[in-house]
């Protein structure tokens, strides 16, 4: 099975509020950035682009989003909720229910892989 159809099976697999929730984010992370590359690794998806841009997953009470990057980003919607101490990584939990800036998280999307693609420029 392919990354996108293990993710598409992991989303599937959801029958509750997650399950919605994912395929939501992943929608708008693929939009957000169409030349993502799909991946599955550590038993969740991710998304890179010249290096590693984000992941979403399921947990018992909340879907978390992690940005393997995120300190580097500029927040100014301030959607980031998690790992704010953390040295590189930031992260958002959504509990059900929660309101989602989509625009303000496709934004941090991008600028995701601008970072990436920034740090990696042939000099």
């Amino acid at each position: 099975m392919d990354p996108s159809e293990q993710i598409a099976s992991y989303i599937s697999g959801l029958s509750d509020w997650r399950g919605e929730e994912l395929a939501r984010l992943r929608k708008l992370i693929r939009d957000a950035g169409p030349q993502l590359t799909e991946e599955w690794k550590w038993g969740t998806p991710v998304w890179s682009d010249k290096g590693l841009v984000c992941s979403i997953g399921a947990f018992k009470e909340h879907v978390g989003i992690n940005f393997f990057k995120g300190a580097s980003l500029q927040d100014p919607k301030g959607l980031f909720n998690g790992g704010i101490d953390a040295k590189a990584s930031r992260s958002i939990k959504l509990f059900k229910g929660d309101p989602l800036d989509e625009s303000a998280f496709q934004d941090l999307v991008r600028a995701a892989v601008a970072h990436n693609t920034a740090g990696r420029q042939p000099g």
